[in-house]
C-alpha cells in the first residue's frame, strides 16, 4: 500500500548549497571593483576595497601585491609619502618573492614616480631603469615606464628625448591593446608638442586622447585633455573654444575634488579673461588659482599663477604690483630650482626675467612720459651702462642688476612737482633740494618689495660722487656701490648729449670734454671703462 507523501513521514535528504567562491576569486573580484572605483575618482571607496584584500589575505599572492601598490598610490595622491613608499616597497618585496617580474616592475615604477615628484631625479632614473629591465615582454608595463621616462626628460627640458619616450610608450600600449595607456601617451605627446609650440600637432594629439578618454569613461583624463587643449586654443587665439574647454575642465575637477587641477584650471581661465580684455574677471580667477595652489602646497602652480597675475598688473599699468608679484614668483621658482622640482625651471626663470625687464622698462618709460625731453633716457642709460659693464668684465647677474637699476634709477621723480621737472631755466636752490630727494623717494616706492637683484643701492646712490660731493648721503670713494657709479657716469653723459628744457644737446666730443673737467666725480677705472665704451 502506498503512503501519502506528507511532511509528517517524509525525510528529505541534505540540502545542496552552491559552492562558496574561492578566496582568491573573491579577492580578484574585489580588486576589479576597486580599480573601477579608483578610475572613476572614488578613491576613498577604492581604498576600502584594497584594504579588505590586504587584510583578508591568508597567503600573499599577486592580487595582494597589486592591492598594496594601488593603495600606496592613493596615499601618494593624499600627500602621505611615508605610507605610500612603505606600501609600494612591500608590493615589490611580495612580487619578488613570487618571482612575478611584471608586478615587481609595476612597484618599482610607482616608487620611481615618488622619487621624481620629490625632486630626486637621479634616484628616479635609476629605479625606472630597473623597472624597465624587469618589464620584459609586458608591453603594458613597458608603456607606463616609458611614459614616466618621458616626464623625466621633460623635467630636464629635453623635449626631443621626451618625444622619443612618449612615442615608445604609445607603441608599447598599442602592442598590449592598452587603450588607457595609449590615451595617456597621446595626452603626453600633446603636452610636449605644446611645449615646442607645435600647436596643430598638439591639438591633434589632445583630440585623440579625448576620444579614448570618453570611450574609457576616464573623467580625470578628459579634464586634463580639455585643460591642456585650452592652452593650445588660447595660443591660436580661439578664445571662445579655449573658454569652453577650461570651464568644462574646471567642472570635472570640481566634481572629482582635484584641488591642484582646479588651481591650474582657474589659472587658464584668468589667462583667457586677461587676453580678451576682461581684467576684473582675470584678476579674480588668477587670485583663486594662487590660493588653491598655496592650499595644496603646489609651489610650481603657485609660481606660474603669480607670474600670470603679474602680467595682468603690467597690462593694467599697475607696475609696482607687477614687480612685487614677479619678485614673489621668482622666489618660488628659486625654491623649485633648489629642489630640482617638476618643470624645466631654468627656462621658466629665464622667461620670468624677460618679463621683469619688460615691466621695469614700462615703469621707467611711464615716469619719463611726464617730460618729453627725457623720453627714452632710461633705455639709453641701460644700454650705455651695459657697455661699461662689459668693459669692466661684469658677470651676467651684475649686468642684469645694472640693467634693471638703470630702468628704475629715476623712479622717485614721480614725486617731483611737474613744474620743477619741466622748468625751462635753472632751478632755484630750494627747487634743487626737492629734486635731490628723488633717490630716497624711489626707494619708498619699492618699500616691501625684496627684489632678486640688488638694485636699491643703485636707486639711492646714483647721484653720489667719488669725491664726496654728491647726494643724498655724501658717500665718498669705494663706499659708493660700483653699479651706482656706472649709472652715474652714463646718466651724466646722456643728460649732456640730449636736448633738455633748459639747454640744447651737446655733441659727443663736447660732452666728453665737459665730463673730463669733472672726472674726479667717478672712480678712475669706471671712468676709463666709460670712455672705452663710447
Amino acid at each position: 500500500m502506498a503512503y501519502p507523501a506528507g511532511p509528517e513521514n517524509w525525510e528529505p535528504g541534505p540540502k545542496r548549497r552552491p559552492a562558496a567562491p574561492e578566496p582568491a576569486a573573491l579577492a580578484a573580484a574585489l580588486l576589479e571593483e576597486a580599480v573601477r572605483l579608483d578610475r572613476e575618482g572614488r578613491a576613498a571607496e577604492a581604498g576600502e576595497r584594497y584594504r579588505a584584500i590586504i587584510g583578508g589575505s591568508a597567503q600573499p599572492d599577486a592580487t595582494f601585491a597589486e592591492a598594496l601598490r594601488r593603495l600606496g598610490v592613493i596615499h601618494h595622491r593624499r600627500n602621505e609619502p611615508a605610507a605610500a613608499r612603505d606600501l609600494c616597497t612591500r608590493s615589490f618585496d611580495v612580487a619578488t618573492a613570487l618571482k612575478n617580474d611584471r608586478l615587481a616592475a609595476e612597484a618599482l615604477n610607482a616608487l620611481a614616480g615618488f622619487e621624481m615628484e620629490r625632486g630626486a631625479l637621479d634616484s628616479a632614473a635609476e629605479i625606472y631603469g630597473r623597472a624597465l629591465a624587469l618589464s620584459g615582454m609586458s608591453h603594458e608595463v613597458r608603456g607606463r615606464i616609458e611614459q614616466n621616462l618621458g616626464i623625466l626628460a621633460n623635467i630636464h627640458g629635453d623635449h626631443a628625448g621626451a618625444l622619443v619616450h612618449y612615442s615608445r610608450a604609445l607603441e608599447a600600449c598599442r602592442g598590449a591593446g592598452d587603450e588607457r595607456g595609449a590615451a595617456y601617451a597621446y595626452h603626453n605627446l600633446g603636452m610636449v608638442s605644446a611645449d615646442q609650440q607645435q600647436w596643430d600637432q598638439a591639438e591633434e594629439y589632445f583630440q585623440k586622447s579625448l576620444q579614448l578618454a570618453d570611450v574609457l569613461h576616464d573623467l580625470r583624463l578628459r579634464g586634463l585633455c580639455l585643460l591642456n587643449r585650452a592652452e593650445v586654443q588660447l595660443a591660436l587665439q580661439r578664445y571662445e573654444q579655449a573658454l569652453r574647454s577650461a570651464e568644462e575642465a574646471l567642472g570635472i575637477f570640481n566634481e572629482l575634488d582635484l584641488q591642484l587641477a582646479k588651481a591650474d584650471a582657474y589659472k587658464m581661465l584668468g589667462m583667457i579673461f586677461r587676453e580678451t580684455g576682461r581684467p576684473a574677471l582675470a584678476e579674480s580667477r588668477l587670485k583663486t588659482a594662487v590660493e588653491l595652489a598655496v592650499a595644496t602646497g603646489a609651489v610650481l602652480s603657485e609660481a606660474e599663477a603669480t607670474r600670470e597675475l603679474a602680467l595682468l598688473c603690467q597690462m593694467m599699468g599697475r607696475n609696482r604690483d607687477a614687480l612685487a608679484l614677479l619678485t614673489s614668483s621668482h622666489r618660488l621658482f628659486g625654491q623649485l630650482h633648489a629642489r630640482v622640482d617638476l618643470g624645466d625651471v631654468a627656462a621658466k626663470v629665464e622667461e620670468l626675467e624677460t618679463t621683469y625687464l619688460a615691466v621695469v622698462r614700462d615703469w621707467g618709460q611711464s615716469i619719463e612720459s611726464a617730460d618729453s625731453y627725457t623720453f627714452g633716457h632710461c633705455e639709453r642709460v641701460a644700454t650705455h651702462a651695459l657697455a661699461v659693464g662689459n668693459e669692466l668684465g661684469l658677470d651676467d647677474v651684475d649686468r642684469t642688476t645694472i640693467r634693471i637699476g638703470a630702468y628704475l634709477h629715476d623712479l622717485g621723480k614721480v614725486k617731483v612737482p611737474h613744474e620743477i621737472l619741466n622748468k625751462p631755466g635753472p632751478l632755484t636752490p630750494a627747487e634743487f633740494e626737492i629734486v635731490k630727494n628723488h633717490p630716497v623717494w624711489g626707494l619708498d616706492l619699492l618699500a616691501g618689495i625684496e627684489l632678486p637683484w640688488d638694485i636699491k643701492p643703485i636707486i639711492r646712490s646714483h647721484h653720489e660722487r667719488y669725491d664726496g660731493s654728491g647726494y643724498p648721503d655724501g658717500l665718498k670713494g669705494d663706499a659708493i656701490p660700483l653699479a651706482a657709479q656706472i649709472i652715474c657716469v652714463v646718466d651724466v653723459y646722456d643728460a649732456l648729449t640730449t636736448t633738455r628744457s633748459y639747454r640744447p644737446s651737446m655733441t659727443k666730443e663736447v660732452a666728453v670734454a665737459t665730463m673730463e673737467d669733472c672726472r674726479h666725480w667717478w672712480r678712475p677705472d669706471v671712468y676709463q671703462a666709460f670712455l672705452r665704451s663710447i
